[in-house]
């Protein structure tokens, strides 16, 4: 059996204790993540940098007058995602073009 600490004094775990432990700690760490995933997460993180990048655009202090195109790109950036399914659509995205 395992131990526990509760308030400040380690003690062995009951047997209900020690089955739950074990079932949260199964069922935590089998994570596994697909080729989808990865890719997918790769994808998020590309799309998250472009979406920084531009935070400052949508700011009320922002030198654009007209922000209506930076709202589109960055609008598009957060849906790029949408509907994704497989690997070969992931990889087929192509990210909008940033407004001059």
């Amino acid at each position: 059996m395992g131990t526990i600490a509760q308030n400040g004094i380690i003690r062995e775990m009951t047997a209900e204790e020690q089955a739950k432990f074990d079932t949260i700690t199964s069922s935590h760490t089998e994570i596994t993540l697909t080729e989808f995933d990865r890719h997918l997460a790769g994808l998020r993180n590309k799309r998250n940098q472009l979406l920084a990048e531009t935070d400052w655009v949508v700011l009320p202090d922002s030198p654009i007058a007209d922000k209506t195109a930076w709202e589109t790109y960055r609008t598009q950036l957060r849906d790029i995602t949408n509907g994704l399914t497989t690997v070969e659509q992931v990889e087929a995205v192509v990210f909008p073009t940033k407004p001059n």
